[in-house]
């Protein structure tokens, strides 16, 4: 089966990689327009970006795909009013990553809470039908004091699952492969395609 990801983001395509080891991956084209994210929630933002992606290619496409699938996700501080929320990606973007991690650690209030969670909605657009599947899931934890390892991207170095005293950016991968928001959303929707790709 064969999914063009709505995504030029490195970081999202490596994980896809792993978490949908068997299926053929194609990364959106260099040469294609933005995505517009324009929404404002992530099940919005998810949805919008999987519809513009399929409309996109069914015109311009170079090759055949089984659906598009969109990912939008993101780090809600609970201290923060639950941002940067589906702002993540765009929150100081002109920082670097470790500068960015840092900016948003000092706006937490001395004293503040520091309880977080990493949502994740992905969309996936079959290409022979006009709908939308929604496949949503969260991990909880907390915030660092200062960001930790080099692992995975974007707040992983600032972010420690629940039940353990490690950022994802110092975990192994194969844990973070097993509970983070993007994991557990995409184990819902490997089920959900090994159903599509069987039908006729």
């Amino acid at each position: 089966m064969r999914l063009l990801l709505a995504s030029r983001n490195p970081g999202k395509l490596r994980e896809f990689a792993g978490l949908l080891s068997g299926f053929a991956l194609i990364p959106w084209p260099i040469e294609a327009p933005e995505i517009p994210e324009d929404g404002a929630f992530f099940r919005d933002n998810a949805g919008h970006k999987a519809a513009f992606a399929r409309d996109w290619w069914r015109s311009h496409g170079s090759e055949p795909v089984d659906a598009v699938l969109a990912d939008d996700s993101g780090l809600c501080v609970d201290a923060l009013w639950g941002g940067p929320g589906v702002l993540s990606a765009r929150f100081a973007a002109a920082l670097s990553n470790d500068d960015k991690n840092r900016a948003l650690l000092k706006m937490l209030p001395r004293d503040a809470s520091r309880t977080a969670r990493f949502v994740c909605v992905l969309a996936l657009a079959p290409m022979q039908e006009d709908g939308l599947r929604f496949f949503e899931a969260c991990v909880e934890g907390s915030l660092a004091m200062e960001p930790h390892g080099h692992k995975g991207f974007g707040y992983d170095p600032i972010f420690i699952p629940e039940g353990f005293d490690q950022t994802f950016g110092e975990l192994p991968d194969e844990v973070k492969a097993r509970l983070s928001h993007r994991a557990r959303a995409a184990r819902a929707l490997r089920e959900a395609l090994a159903t599509l790709a069987t039908e006729p």
